[in-house]
């Protein structure tokens, strides 16, 4: 299955670019699209693209019980680095950076970002 983006809800549109702008710096991502309710992500076109969005029913924007979206960082290095990066930027701490004891190797930091929207930064085939 191919995703071509995802949405998070935001409540401060401008607080969110600043955030995300700041830590997909350290996963080769830049902005690549801006419009007045939606601010997308992404390495190219042709790849999956991160937005964050004002809900389009003007409502408040609310973090979803279950839902997380996971940010492959390809080296514990970059965990460690992103997961740093969103705690500077004010995200608030769900689990840092370490092995997960999965068979994968998963080595993950999770952490909630401006809005509440939860969040894991992980690399697989992490060997101690």
């Amino acid at each position: 299955m191919l995703i071509g983006y995802l949405t998070l809800g935001t409540n401060d549109l401008e607080a969110a670019g600043h955030f995300y702008d700041a830590l997909f710096a350290g996963l080769s991502a830049r902005r690549v699209m801006t419009d007045e309710r939606m601010l997308g992500w992404g390495r190219s076109s042709n790849e999956t693209m991160f937005s964050v969005i004002t809900p389009f029913d003007e409502e408040e924007a609310t973090i979803g019980n279950g839902v997380m979206v996971a940010l492959n960082a390809e080296t514990p290095e970059n965990v460690e680095w992103i997961y740093a990066k969103a705690m500077e930027l004010g995200a608030t701490d769900e689990g840092d950076p370490h092995d997960r004891g999965s068979s994968m190797g998963f080595y993950g930091g999770y952490f909630r970002d401006l809005d509440g929207n939860k969040l894991v930064t992980y690399c697989l085939g992490y060997k101690p």
